[in-house]
């Protein structure tokens, strides 16, 4: 079964498993794990920011983000598909007991004009805007990427309204390579950033918050508080770090891949419009033969996973457990359909 899911399936590869046998653990709640240590200033250091903390998953990262960042009853601006919103289980509500204002993006991607009139007035009768959060690529959005132009609009706008930006950064590392650009640019942009280890860089688990030294103190409060305290994580840092010594460079053929598929789909007549790809996620409509549902069971019959995200869309994503092969035999079956 060749599965085009998400890069979240990957497993490890056997020397990235080498490295977690061989690392160096104590108890992370008392900072004493030295893999753990060196993961989060690795991660510090190559965005240009101060500290960081590791945590199980990217939904905590961003959810402790955002606690750290906002009062209950504040207001968070964010695209209206961006994954803290439609795929963190109502965390922000449950969690910050904070609401919501949806935009509606491009491609998953907000505008500093937008951001702007979103923001509420100082009025009694509203909530406090506090927050912007992005999303750099965008999942729903394709795997769309921002300019840092866009970037940098934005984040005057927050300091001329005293908000704090946020980067969920899941797949920040697709984005980097795709545009060809340097982690560090992005620590003087925002105030956080989450970066996801178990999607392209292929970990088993773990996701890193960055940010500033006094906010990175409040958010290891907020990951105890979230139960988000290991012990003996030095095991999955060590992955972690393996795959940002040797996994970054190679999402390059991930993109390739996804590129070939795409262009093969723009052939298929049940296929309507396909989303731009330039990293590693393909989202195309469905039309005609087939609903997004029953052409994700058709592929499966044909031994290809993928997800129908929703009735016109369907979604693949390639990863480093997907090699040529398998996306040439993927190929040829969507042709023969």
């Amino acid at each position: 079964m060749i599965d085009l899911r998400s890069d979240t399936v990957t497993h490890p590869t056997p020397a990235m498993l080498e490295a977690m046998m061989q690392a160096k653990v104590g108890d992370d709640v008392f900072g004493e794990d030295p893999s753990v240590n060196e993961l989060e200033q690795k991660l510090a250091d190559m965005f240009g920011m101060e500290a960081a903390i590791f945590c199980p998953s990217g939904t905590m990262t961003n959810q402790v983000a955002i606690k750290c960042h906002t009062q209950p009853g504040d207001e968070v601006i964010c695209e209206k598909m961006s994954h803290v919103y439609i795929y963190e289980g109502g965390g922000i509500a449950f969690n910050s007991g904070a609401q919501v204002k949806t935009l509606e993006g491009n491609y998953g991607r907000i505008t500093a004009g937008q951001v702007e009139s979103a923001i509420n007035a100082d009025d009694v009768h509203k909530a406090r805007t506090r927050l912007v959060t992005l999303e750099n690529t965008s999942n729903r959005g394709g795997g769309s990427c921002y300019s840092f132009t866009d970037f940098e609009a934005i984040k005057e706008v927050c300091l001329q309204n005293n908000l704090k930006l946020h980067l969920d950064g899941a797949r920040i590392f697709n984005a980097i390579i795709a545009n060809q650009e340097q982690p560090q640019v992005y620590g003087k942009i925002f105030d956080s950033i989450s970066v996801c280890l178990s999607k392209g860089l292929g970990t088993p688990a773990g996701s890193v918050l960055i940010g500033g030294k006094d906010f990175i103190k409040q958010a290891r409060r907020i990951r105890k508080v979230f139960g988000g305290g290991m012990r003996q994580a030095g095991y999955l840092a060590a992955a972690g770090i393996f795959a940002l010594d040797n996994n970054i460079d190679r999402l390059a053929v991930d993109h390739m891949h996804a590129k070939k598929l795409a262009e093969v789909l723009s052939e298929k007549d049940f296929v309507k419009a396909i989303f731009p790809v330039v990293t590693n996620i393909v989202i195309f409509e469905v039309g005609g033969r087939y609903s997004s549902k029953q052409l994700a069971e058709k592929l499966k019959e044909l031994g290809v996973l993928a997800i129908a995200i929703s009735p016109l869309h369907v979604r693949f994503v390639t990863h480093l457990d997907i090699n040529l092969a398998m996306i040439n035999e993927v190929s040829a079956i969507i042709e023969a359909l």
